[in-house]
């Protein structure tokens, strides 16, 4: 393997071709991210189980659902300032135990206290991986397929939502609640000997906090992703070092922080108000809890198709532009499912489109992120704003009910709700991106 004497590594990636070993890290973060789609619709299938066994309300299972969502804001506002303080890698590797645990322990709880602690500890291992891996991916990728790379992984979650429903409707036809997270936890484990031989490190993370022994860290990365090795660390400044995580609220990114920030609030009400309220909606028109489903499967298949030709158009479009477009679009299908009349068939078509574009919204966000900030608060940035985020996704579902409990029907509940991606889009028109010429540090 040569060695580029006087060579930046992070440009070196940078601008070569992607290899073998980098596509397998870009895939094994779609694995990663399919997990918190699996864990979301998990607990949604269990739900019914654990309410028949203890007998408790749909108000104190209302607790259960929510307080996976509670830790997954607080992994992700927390966390992802740590994997850019301690390395992506620990972090993710970190996150991805604690999830096994508390998915497993979840099975052993006998009040509803427990069960809502060991879910907590699961959303915090889910959120601090999603803002870990959306840096990792990114500083894995060259800059030509950043945004795709970042859009791959994004669409695990659609995908780990249908897959996972797939084994869960199976196994809950044979076994009780508690099989859905013997599965979960088992397929975690996995997880763990897989990021622990195969992701190293982040070269850019290397680079910019040059821990000791960082040169021969970054070579033996450089070697086993199949580029050439360097022959000295680059030249950070003093100014650069003393930059921290907080720099996310510092002059020069405040602005950025608050409108992809409230942007991405803004639509995951949106996103959340068809994912949540789908199965009520089908099953109150008078259809079987199983064509809700089907139908909600349909919005998740939408959700993972979207994801993958929004990170294909990335590569010949602007990134801004395409999300903007994407939030409209967006207010339009959600809106138009409003007043789709009770027939499976038109039911699944419509939300597969809403799928498509509320998810390729989505996506457009993750890539927005990882284009925003600069490495030292990459994995920062992207936590606070899927953090804050996640208020976004409580409040979907409380804010439909509300809106459905005051006598309104669908077509305008939905209009209202549909409001979030069109608010977001408005947010997306003050955001300076910069170059998409993404720069490699």
């Amino acid at each position: 393997m040569n060695t580029n004497v006087n060579a930046d590594p992070r440009e070196m990636i940078a601008h070569a071709p992607m290899t073998v070993m980098q596509v397998v890290i870009v895939a094994l973060t779609i694995g990663l991210n399919a997990l918190d789609g699996f864990d979301v619709l998990s607990i949604s299938f269990a739900s019914p189980g654990i309410a028949a066994e203890w007998g408790i309300d749909r108000a104190a299972l209302g607790f259960v659902l929510s307080a996976e969502l509670v830790g997954m804001a607080i992994g992700s506002i927390l966390l992802g300032g740590v994997a850019d303080s301690i390395g992506r890698r620990p972090t993710m590797l970190g996150c991805v135990t604690a999830m096994a645990i508390g998915m497993f322990m979840v099975t052993t709880a006998k009040d509803l206290v427990t069960l809502s602690a060991w879910r907590v500890l699961t959303g915090l291992g889910i959120g601090g991986l999603l803002a870990a891996i959306n840096a990792c991916v990114a500083e894995f990728s060259n800059a030509r397929r950043k945004h795709l790379s970042v859009s791959l992984m994004s669409i695990g979650y659609p995908i780990g939502g249908v897959v996972g429903g797939m084994f869960v409707a199976v196994l809950l036809r044979n076994y009780d609640w508690r099989s859905v997270f013997y599965f979960g936890c088992a397929v975690t484990i996995v997880f763990i000997p897989l990021v622990y031989f195969l992701i190293p490190e982040s070269v850019h993370w290397l680079a910019r906090k040059q821990p000791v022994g960082a040169l021969e860290r970054i070579n033996r990365t450089l070697k086993r992703i199949g580029h050439s090795t360097v022959a000295s660390l680059p030249v950070i400044s003093d100014a650069d070092r003393k930059r921290t995580v907080i720099d996310i609220f510092a002059p020069g990114l405040i602005a950025t922080t608050l409108i992809v920030t409230a942007a991405y609030f803004l639509h995951i009400t949106t996103f959340y108000y068809i994912l949540k309220w789908v199965p009520d909606i089908v099953v109150r028109m008078g259809f079987e809890p199983s064509s809700a489903a089907g139908v909600l499967n349909w919005y998740m298949a939408g959700g993972a198709t979207g994801g993958a030709v929004f990170g294909l158009l990335t590569m010949r479009y602007s990134l801004k532009g395409l999300t903007i477009a994407t939030f409209v679009l967006s207010t339009v299908m959600v809106s138009i499912f409003g007043f789709v009349p009770a027939d499976l068939g038109n039911l699944g078509t419509i939300c597969f489109f809403a799928g498509f574009m509320t998810n390729a919204a989505i996506v457009g966000m993750y890539a927005i992120f990882a284009h925003a900030y600069p490495t030292h608060v990459r994995a920062t940035g992207t936590g606070f704003a899927i953090g804050v985020g996640r208020g976004g996704s409580v409040l979907a579902p409380i804010i439909a009910g509300f809106l459905f409990n005051g006598g309104l029907e669908r077509p305008t509940v939905s209009v209202i709700m549909a409001l979030g991606s069109l608010f977001a889009a408005g947010a997306l028109l003050f955001l300076k991106l910069g170059s998409e010429k993404a720069s490699a540090k």
